[in-house]
C-alpha cells in the first residue's frame, strides 16, 4: 500500500545580507508573515566536519527578518515558496479596530499637595513616562481618593466611571 504525501518543498535561491556587508545567496525554504513584517526560513551554505578528519558541505537554517535581511535573486519566482499567512482579523476586530495596551497609571499634579493626581490610560500623551501600571483594582483604589480625578482625554474617565458609580446611574430610583 503507498501513501501519498505532500511533496518536499523545494528551496529556491534568494541573497541573504550577513553581518558586515556581506552578501551570500542562500535557500528560501519558507516564510511566515508576523503582525509587524515577515520572517523568512533561510538554509545558509556552511562546513561541518564529517567522519574522521573529513569536511563536508551543510547547511544552516535561521529565520531572518524580510526585508531587512534578505533580498529576491533577479528572475526567481517566489509563488511556489509555503508560505503561512496571518488570520485575517474577524468581524468583531474589525469593527472594534487596534486594541491600546491595558493599564493605568496616575500621574502625581506638581505642587498642589500630597494625594493629587491624575489617572491616565497607558497610552495617554499626558501620562508620567515611567509611571508603574496600574491594575483595574489599584487604578480603582486611586479614583477614590478625592484627590485624584480621571483624565477625559484619554478615555479614563469613560472608563473607569462605569465601574466606580454603577454602569446604569439611575439603578434603584424610580
Amino acid at each position: 500500500m503507498t501513501t501519498s504525501s505532500a511533496p518536499e518543498p523545494v528551496p529556491v535561491p534568494i541573497w541573504v545580507l550577513l553581518p558586515g556587508d556581506q552578501e551570500v545567496v542562500a535557500h528560501l525554504w519558507s516564510r511566515r508573515q508576523l503582525r509587524d513584517g515577515w520572517l523568512y526560513e533561510v538554509g545558509l551554505p556552511a562546513y561541518r566536519n564529517g567522519p574522521g578528519d573529513s569536511v563536508e558541505p551543510a547547511e544552516y537554517r535561521v529565520w531572518v527578518r524580510a526585508p531587512q535581511h534578505v533580498r529576491p535573486v533577479d528572475g526567481v519566482s517566489y509563488d511556489a515558496v509555503p508560505t503561512v499567512y496571518l488570520e485575517p482579523p474577524s468581524p468583531l476586530q474589525q469593527a472594534l479596530g487596534p486594541r491600546r495596551p491595558s493599564g493605568w497609571v496616575l500621574a502625581k499634579a506638581d505642587g498642589r499637595g500630597p494625594g493629587r493626581g491624575v489617572i491616565h490610560a497607558v497610552d495617554c500623551e499626558e501620562a508620567s513616562a515611567g509611571a508603574p501600571v496600574l491594575t483595574l483594582e489599584r487604578a480603582l483604589d486611586a479614583a477614590e481618593n478625592p484627590g485624584n480625578r480621571l483624565c477625559s482625554l484619554c478615555g479614563a474617565a469613560a472608563e473607569l466611571d462605569p465601574v466606580l458609580k454603577g454602569f446604569d446611574s439611575n439603578a434603584g430610583e424610580s
